[in-house]
């Protein structure tokens, strides 16, 4: 039998785990940056690019496709060559994923601190940036398949089965949720509106978690825990099970994310359905994965890299219980919008992606230079020190989401809300902020230690080179099933069959759920008196996606008693059928905004956004003060953007679109004069005036500014319906 030689490719692993550490660090120090901000909301006042509305989605990106993205390279890249026993289909294939990666990283780390957002969960990047992420994807899978087309080991081991359900998913979910249609370089509209915009961001939003940050981490604990542990997988039928029941089930869940919402009750009820049928999978992994380590407990306490595994397999069985249970309707009527969900979300991010990354990192270095760990004790601390950053990052959050929930549904015996002011919650939880910004100081801490180690490792080493290895060709037979050999067995050696088993897998539920909701009409009923937003409005709409403000806000009254009382009329599905994209949001830090249009004055508002605290005390909201800033609102692509939205079905006429600058000045005009109904305003707009004038500035009249265009779009919503009240006082 002939035995060939030839050379891993350990330096792009080198890059993609470097990588990794380095955007760790930048993407955790901004976390801890804007959990800051809950404390301090001016930290970085009159600084729009270092705002908390512009920071949080790039600290959710940095985390997610730099951070976790770079670990799950780096080890594809070094699992996949050592389980098929070859190099890499293409060295330069290789590098254009690796540059091409860094390259999109650094676009976003530019483009969504300036405000360039589609606002879209995990999806925040501009078209672009978009179809970027698409070119370096189907490379990265090329790469992948050609590498297994010339493997040299028959078999595909269940890691690899993992690693082509990343590729096949992602991709998928990324094309259909990114489609939009571009205004400029740096601006689009989604294709989809309102609930069927929802619906598809939650597709994605819920199995982007699933198939960026669950499956490819699975096939790496496949691949690295038993060999940290030295101990082969505790089952191999369960992995069968887990793998085809996972990636099946998994894609039907994201309605859950929607549960008394606007979204048709079939759609939520089968999220729900299917949510609850995910804990079955889940654990099942949850329980290989643990034990495999059986007979190895006492390694455990002495290795480091297999304490970081246990607590990161934990942690995805705890979140993965936890997901479902939040499904159910009656805990999702508690925990959605809370505090509760952040928790959630950074235990699977914490402990499942943070721990199993960490575990990685100490593993693979070591190997790599050819050299012991520099200090396990250092290791050791880290593991210690971010476990306690976890609890107490978590913990106190949890508490926040039962008081939150707790103080919003309490009624007097009157019948009225005991804490009808939003801000009486949020001067209550403030404790529990402290304690999460403290906890997650801890887990930094961990993670610069990490960076020590790692470091002193490497010099102690020796240069990362390409490793020299030899296996036998592998020999060409049928690719019938031979007799007696069950369907599975056979199916790992048929990588095309496999794959495209799992593409249909992952179809059947985006279809089932998709397609009715875009297709058929009766899902989204119209309502006569729902128009366009005025240009003035529209572009104030952009200026809130701009600012991030759907971080802090929704805009979705659900329909229980609590919410009707304390926002008004709850949402109807045919309010949202202009807005591209929809703006329901994930997270009330603030109040809904649902029905806030004609609640406040233009003043109050102007005010609001100048010095959140001096309108409402003890706010946590920080001002926004370079929308008042003396320079001229940009207007020069209005009426583009009203033909955009022309082609996506919204009904403005040619002589609306035509006559959008004379609408502008016009609606613009009408708000700066009720402005001028404050004295206090009166009196710091001639102040400022003068003091243009005396500095030589052309000075920007207010009804000019970027500020009114935003309280345009505020005014506006929730005005669309109007709520008739009979005798009784009961809402119809």
């Amino acid at each position: 039998m002939e035995v060939q030689q030839f050379y891993y490719d350990n330096k792009i692993v080198k890059k993609f785990l470097y990588a990794c550490i380095v955007f760790g660090v930048v993407g955790m120090l901004v976390g801890l940056l804007i959990a800051s901000m809950y404390m301090f909301p001016n930290l970085t006042e009159g600084i729009s690019w270092l705002s908390y509305g512009r920071l949080r989605p790039l600290h959710t990106n940095a985390v997610i496709f730099a951070f976790v993205g770079n670990a799950t390279f780096a080890g594809i890249y070094y699992s996949l060559q050592r389980l098929l026993k070859t190099r890499m289909y293409s060295d330069l294939l290789s590098n254009i994923n690796f540059w091409g990666w860094q390259l999109i990283i650094v676009a976003a780390a530019i483009s969504l601190p300036l405000g360039y957002t589609s606002s879209k969960e995990y999806a925040e990047l501009e078209w672009p940036i978009d179809i970027a992420i698409a070119v370096v994807w189907v490379v990265f899978g090329i790469n992948m398949i050609g590498t297994i087309l010339r493997r040299r080991e028959r078999h595909l081991y269940v890691a690899i089965w993992f690693y082509l359900a990343t590729f096949i998913t992602v991709a998928v979910l990324h094309i259909f949720n990114s489609l939009a249609l571009p205004v400029g370089a740096l601006k689009s509209y989604s294709v989809y509106a309102g609930v069927q915009d929802a619906l598809v961001q939650w597709w994605y939003g819920h199995n982007a978690v699933a198939f960026f940050l669950t499956t490819p981490f699975l096939g790496l604990m496949y691949y690295f825990l038993p060999k940290a542990a030295n101990r082969p997988v505790y089952s191999y039928r369960l992995s069968i099970i887990h793998f085809w029941s996972l990636i099946f089930i998994y894609i039907w869940a994201g309605p859950h994310h929607l549960l008394y919402s606007a979204l048709p009750d079939w759609a939520q009820n089968l999220g729900v359905v299917f949510s609850i049928m995910l804990i079955a999978p889940s654990w099942g992994g949850m329980i290989n994965g643990l034990l495999t380590l059986r007979g190895a407990w006492d390694k455990v306490r002495t290795e480091p890299v297999l304490k970081f595994f246990v607590v990161a397999i934990t942690g995805y069985g705890m979140a993965t219980f936890e997901g479902p249970m939040l499904s159910l309707k009656n805990v999702n009527a508690i925990a959605h919008f809370t505090d509760w969900i952040v928790a959630h979300v950074h235990v699977g991010a914490l402990a499942w992606n943070g721990f199993l990354t960490f575990a990685l990192i100490y593993w693979l270095v070591p190997r790599m230079t050819k050299t012991k760990l520099y200090s396990v004790k250092l290791a050791n601390f880290h593991f210690w020190i971010g476990t306690l950053g976890i609890i107490l990052y978590a913990l106190p959050l949890y508490v926040a989401g039962f008081t939150q929930a707790s103080m919003w549904k309490q009624f007097n015996p009157d019948g009225t809300l005991k804490y009808g002011n939003f801000l009486e919650t949020v001067k209550e939880i403030m404790p529990m902020y402290w304690m999460r910004a403290i906890g997650g100081t801890l887990f930094v801490i961990g993670m610069l230690v990490l960076v020590y180690n790692i470091i002193q490792t490497i010099r102690q080493g020796q240069k990362i080179e390409d490793e020299a290895a030899e296996a036998p060709a592998l020999e060409r037979i049928t690719t019938k099933r031979m007799k007696g050999e069950k369907f599975h067995p056979w199916l790992e050696r048929r990588p095309i069959q496999l794959a495209l088993l799992a593409t249909v897998a992952i179809l059947i539920g985006g279809v089932i759920q998709i397609v009715p909701t875009i297709m058929v009409k009766s899902n989204i009923p119209t309502i006569s008196t729902v128009k366009p937003y005025t240009p003035l409005e529209l572009e104030g709409r952009d200026l809130y996606i701009r600012e991030g403000c759907v971080s802090c806000h929704s805009q979705m009254i659900r329909p229980f008693r609590s919410e009707v009382e304390r926002y008004g009329e709850y949402s109807k599905s045919g309010e949202y059928v202009y807005d591209h994209p929809f703006l329901w949001g994930s997270k009330r830090t603030g109040p809904d905004l649902m029905r806030v249009g004609g609640k406040y004055s233009d003043n109050w508002h102007f005010n609001h956004m100048w010095d959140p605290q001096s309108t409402s005390a003890g706010s946590i909201m920080p001002s926004y003060k370079w929308l008042f800033d003396n320079k001229p609102m940009d207007y020069s692509e209005t009426q583009k953007k009203m033909e955009v939205m022309v082609k996506l079905g919204v009904p403005y006429t040619e002589e609306e679109i035509a006559k959008a600058p004379l609408l502008v000045k016009e609606q613009a005009a009408k708000i700066e004069k009720s402005l001028h109904t404050d004295p206090d305003f009166v009196k710091s707009y001639e102040e400022s005036k003068k003091a243009a004038v005396a500095r030589g500035e052309q000075f920007i009249e207010m009804k000019d500014r970027e500020i009114i265009a935003l309280i345009a779009y505020l005014q506006r919503l929730g005005t669309d319906i109007k709520i008739k009240t009979t005798a009784d006082n009961t809402q119809k």
